[in-house]
């Protein structure tokens, strides 16, 4: 099987992985804005994962995708497995022994945390959110042992296990915030929370058997001695400080945020969350299936066929993320009324919700391609490079924040975060082709200009198409389901017709997933 074929099957399986997961993921925020609408406990709920997810991407989240998979692949790949084990070995002792204790410092200094975080809380949302957040600083250590194990599985090209984990831990939160919600009691959001905790734990357990079947090998050794694993941290050091300086970022856009009208950080969530749909159907899968193939050809010297694969996922990514971004922008009202207009959430919340969507949904497109470009020097083996030119988008972004939020108010924050994306994207396009001498640049550029064109004729017949549709119709739930699924339908079937009648290579790329994956259905 080729190359180029196995890929597609990789991926494929990942985006409906994925699909099902964010699917589950929207229910679970659907639920959620039932319950409790648009309001502190919201706001509170999505402040308390900042600590936790800043210890988890600290330790866990950048070693897997900057060091862990291309040193462990880079093993595999000269067949010297052995030592590998033992590289894996090292690194999991450390990280599960450094996140246990900066977990426990974490639980100690959470009020001192949260007060740093959102001085706006009133005292009542402050006190709820350091609750919800020493329940799911129990997460990152449960979550560290899936990312690991799911960064050993991805190594030998096995995705599903981790996609399937990625399932149940929504399915997790949902059951446990449904069966515990009161809608009269703010605290019982909490419910929410412990089912973040026990998706972890299935996360993990679901990925067990699979590691089982590649002769997982352990042992009890930490030994920074080892080149593998003096590799690893070296390879990670700028991944941590990028991350460790990024909250500066996040500090700056809650601290705000939390200025704002109550519910505001609630509506930037739920925007940024469909904002993020997309990214991770379908730009993550293809990135998630794409990069163990990096780092074997990178590791074998392999430049042309590197440039290639590169170049394919790359314009896949633009291809499929244009024609979305042009799509949210043209439903977002259907497609926030659907997903959140019932119980105490307000059509009035939902035009609040619809103003971020807006912005976010500018800059689709730059953070999809983003997901691989920092992917493909990580495979290089460089890590600084992507950082540096992270930590400057996050200057440019924090700078932005701080110009538009007076105009724009929350949709300010939303469109900075686009604006960072861009700016991100374009300078690592440029230092890749530096180091690289080529990226395939013009097929890119010829790829982008045409998916923008048929894009932006998609969208403007799907914008009037959805507006002249709540006229007639109006803004109930199940005229807002017809509006939204049909004007998705008309939108596809633009996109499609152009992409063909311009003979993009792309559709025939993403027709024939399409196709392998109803087969093996």
């Amino acid at each position: 099987m080729s190359g180029g074929r196995t890929l597609a099957k990789a991926a494929g399986f990942l985006m409906a992985a994925n699909l099902a997961s964010r699917v589950l993921g929207f229910l679970r925020e659907s639920l959620m804005a039932g319950f409790f609408g648009k309001t502190n406990a919201t706001d509170a709920y999505n402040t308390a994962f900042i600590l936790p997810d800043l210890l988890y991407w600290l330790l866990v989240g950048g070693v897997i995708s900057s060091a862990f998979i291309p040193v462990l692949s880079e093993y595999i790949a000269k067949g010297n497995e052995e030592e590998g084990w033992k590289v894996v070995s090292s690194v999991v002792n450390i990280t599960l022994l450094s996140l246990s204790i900066l977990v426990v410092i974490g639980l100690v200094l959470t009020p001192f945390f949260i007060r740093l975080q959102v001085p706006g809380f009133d005292s009542e949302t402050t006190k709820l959110t350091i609750h919800l957040t020493r329940i799911i600083l129990i997460q990152p250590v449960i979550l560290a042992m899936s990312g690991l194990t799911m960064g050993v599985l991805n190594s030998y090209k096995i995705f599903w296990p981790s996609a399937l984990g990625t399932v149940l831990y929504n399915a997790c939160i949902i059951f446990f915030g449904t069966i515990m919600a009161d809608p009269k009691d703010p605290a019982s959001i909490s419910g929410f929370a412990f089912g973040v905790v026990a998706g972890a734990i299935a996360n993990f357990a679901v990925q067990i058997p699979a590691l089982r079947k590649v002769g997982i090998q352990y042992y009890p050794i930490i030994d920074f001695k080892h080149p593998g694993v003096r590799k690893i941290v070296f390879l990670s050091i700028p991944i941590v400080l990028s991350y460790a300086l990024n909250q500066i970022q996040v500090v700056v856009n809650s601290n705000l945020g939390s200025t704002l009208a109550a519910g505001s950080i609630t509506s930037i969530w739920y925007s940024y969350r469909l904002f993020q749909l997309p990214v991770g159907i379908f730009a993550l899968a293809i990135a998630v299936a794409v990069f163990p193939t990096l780092t074997e050809q990178a590791a074998l010297k392999q430049w042309d066929r590197f440039r290639e694969t590169s170049s394919r996922a790359v314009r896949m990514v633009i291809f499929i993320t244009l024609p979305v971004s042009a799509g949210m922008i043209a439903l977002r009202f259907p497609l926030i009324r659907v997903l959140f207009e019932h119980g105490a959430f307000s059509s009035q919340d939902t035009i609040l919700t619809a103003i971020p969507l807006f912005y976010f949904a500018l800059g689709i497109s730059a953070q999809s391609v983003i997901q691989i470009l920092p992917r493909m020097f990580y495979a290089l083996q460089d890590t600084w490079t992507p950082v540096i030119l992270g930590l400057v988008a996050m200057a440019f972004n924090i700078l932005c924040m701080y110009l538009l939020i007076k105009p724009l108010q929350h949709g300010g924050l939303a469109f900075a975060t686009s604006l960072a994306a861009l700016f991100n994207m374009f300078w690592l396009l440029y230092i890749l082709r530096r180091r690289l001498k080529s990226i395939d640049g013009s097929r890119i550029f010829w790829t982008s200009i045409q998916s923008l064109g048929a894009s932006l004729l998609m969208g403007a017949v799907v914008a009037f198409w959805g507006d002249w549709l709540t006229i007639v119709l109006g803004t109930g739930t199940l005229a807002s389901v017809f509006i939204l699924l049909s004007g998705t339908a008309i939108g596809i079937a633009i996109y499609a017709v152009v992409a063909k009648f311009m003979r993009m290579e792309e559709f025939e790329q993403t027709l024939g997933l399409v196709q392998m994956r109803l087969k093996r259905s």
